[in-house]
């Protein structure tokens, strides 16, 4: 697995959980979902993305999004 692939499997991972603890705990929730989007949307146009940093430190071969 690489970088982009994790990084998308998190993503998706953080929506559908944030979108269940709104459904089940509070409303509030979706303001993970909120910002997990802009995070997206900021690294397609910036390529900067904290989590794919952090993956590389930990050993994730790179990908080519986020090299």
């Amino acid at each position: 697995m690489n970088v982009d692939k994790a990084i998308f499997r998190f993503a998706g991972i953080m929506i559908l959980l944030s979108l269940v603890l709104a459904h089940w705990v509070s409303q509030y929730w979706l303001l993970l979902t909120g910002f997990v989007g802009l995070n997206m949307l900021q690294a397609s146009f910036t390529g900067f993305c904290p989590a794919a940093i952090i993956l590389k430190k930990l050993g994730v071969k790179p990908g080519s999004a986020f090299c």
